[in-house]
């Protein structure tokens, strides 16, 4: 099983890094679960967040947030929407169903024509 996170929003912030305290590197970036295996792709509803500085290459945590970044990350994520949760069998998936659905069909048929 293969997860990946896809980039859902992506949003340059003019907000003093606390590190480096540049005001125009800053990154908000909300991502989006994605589940890939041999039968299906799925899109979740878990999402996650991250805020980078691209001047001093570094990931700002939380703990380390002002207040100014704090109110903006509030912002982008009421106005952030998600994509709708959704599964989609892929072409081995539906072998399986239609080869299983043929055994049932093939032993029930079996069971009733002795009895004839």
């Amino acid at each position: 099983m293969e997860d990946k996170f896809i980039t859902i929003k992506e949003v340059e912030l003019n907000n003093n890094c606390p590190e480096c305290y540049n005001n125009s590197g800053l990154h908000l970036t909300f991502k989006q679960k994605f589940v890939e295996t041999k039968f299906y792709k799925s899109i979740t509803n878990e999402t996650t967040h991250q805020l980078e500085c691209h001047k001093c290459n570094t990931s700002i945590y939380p703990v380390s947030w002002t207040e100014d970044i704090e109110r903006v990350f509030n912002y982008h994520q009421k106005a952030f929407t998600p994509k709708t949760p959704s599964t989609k069998l892929k072409r081995s998936a539906w072998l399986l169903i239609i080869g299983i659905l043929v055994l049932i069909i093939v032993a029930l048929s079996l069971a009733i024509i002795p009895k004839l």
